[in-house]
């Protein structure tokens, strides 16, 4: 199996487990599940020079931001994927290495995402900062431990001859 597709199956399915990860939060703790229109709505604003926004749920509305903020998503999963991949050099890493890459890109909302979307570093403009955090930090180890499922499962295929 080639490097590239490693990267597309191990970054879709830890995206993937992330997403039911929300979907069981949301059934377990009442937790609102993402809105990546908010996300593709952010980008689609970057075109026009905005980076930053005091609110950006109440930024204009843009064509197409929710399949934006979807695809955004998925394709920043698989550049973590091929980051891992790259920094590791293993195809299937270990679970200590997932487990803390995974925790290791909550810098990214806590960083980027959050400020751009007016929440500020690490969401300390949100309703409850605390709350907000925890919820990325988890589901981070989510797409950490995802990354480590699959390439366990990717080198039994592999090992199996498929």
């Amino acid at each position: 199996m080639s490097h590239l597709s490693h990267i597309l199956i191990a970054g879709t399915i830890a995206t993937s487990l992330v997403d039911l990860w929300s979907l069981l939060r949301r059934r377990w703790l009442g937790t609102p599940l993402p809105d990546y229109g908010l996300v593709g709505r952010w980008i689609a604003h970057m075109v026009h020079g905005k980076f930053r926004h005091d609110a950006i749920a109440a930024a204009a509305r843009v064509p197409g931001e929710r399949a934006l903020g979807w695809g955004l998503h998925y394709l920043t999963g698989l550049g973590f994927a091929a980051l891992l991949l790259w920094m590791t050099g293993a195809r299937e890493p270990t679970l200590i290495a997932s487990l803390l890459f995974g925790i290791g890109t909550v810098a990214a909302p806590f960083l980027l995402m959050q400020p751009g979307m007016g929440a500020g570093i690490a969401a300390r403009r949100s309703r409850n900062p605390a709350a907000a955090r925890w919820q990325s930090l988890a589901t981070h180890a989510v797409f950490g431990l995802g990354l480590y499922a699959a390439g366990a499962f990717l080198a039994q295929l592999e090992s199996a001859g498929l």
